[in-house]
């Protein structure tokens, strides 16, 4: 609760900010006891499982490079109904189109924090996102049974991606979602977490690297 106080707090001076929550004026009066202006924020009222927004939230897209705003959904790679549901009511209060990649054949399973992009038609993920549209898996969920071509030209239709970076997962990341190491800061420059040399994960991130600065241009 802390750092989400925090978070709110540096946001809201930037721009709107926007809570899912079960009980707005619970977070309300939290905001408020802590010292927290109620600024720039806006509520709604939903049901939910877990707090990883960026995993199970819609992209945001526009059409045509510059037209109109859109949000993108796919199945979250996770047992949790409600966090799969929430793009919905975003995408409601909001009035913005929903197009989702939810029904064969261009069902598609994903996580936020296994997706980054450049803005500019290049993505990054791990390899997870093969195994888990491979048709099998490891939750009790219906996974897609595709092959790499096919979620290419998925991200292509959907998502307006041209390039689509696939790195081998790291082996003492559990998760193997990207955004645990890596960040774009913009089209030209990703920050990277460093191991010490040789320790856990450290070796295949360098070979990652590598294969990523040898094989692509910004």
């Amino acid at each position: 609760p802390t750092i989400h106080r925090q978070i709110v707090a540096a946001a809201q001076l930037e721009c709107t900010v926007i809570i899912h929550c079960a009980d707005s004026n619970a977070v309300k009066a939290d905001l408020t006891t802590n010292g927290i202006p109620l600024t720039n924020l806006k509520f709604i009222q939903v049901a939910f499982n877990s707090i990883w927004i960026r995993d199970y939230a819609a992209n945001t897209c526009y059409l045509n490079d510059v037209d109109s705003l859109i949000l993108v959904d796919w199945i979250y790679n996770r047992p949790r109904p409600y966090d799969d549901d929430i793009p919905l009511a975003y995408s409601s209060f909001l009035g913005i189109p929903l197009y989702q990649t939810q029904t064969p054949p261009t069902d598609l399973m994903n996580t936020g924090g296994n997706w980054m992009v450049d803005g500019i038609e290049t993505a990054f993920a791990s390899k997870l996102v093969l195994q888990e549209n491979d048709g099998a898996g490891s939750y009790s969920l219906a996974y897609p049974n595709h092959t790499q071509t096919e979620i290419d030209s998925i991200t292509h239709d959907y998502l307006g991606i041209n390039r689509y970076i696939k790195m081998d997962v790291l082996p003492y990341d559990g998760i193997h979602h990207i955004d645990m190491h890596m960040k774009f800061l913009d089209e030209k420059t990703i920050l990277v977490g460093e191991f010490p040399t040789g320790i856990s994960d450290g070796p295949q991130l360098e070979a990652n690297l590598a294969y990523v600065l040898s094989t692509f241009n910004n």
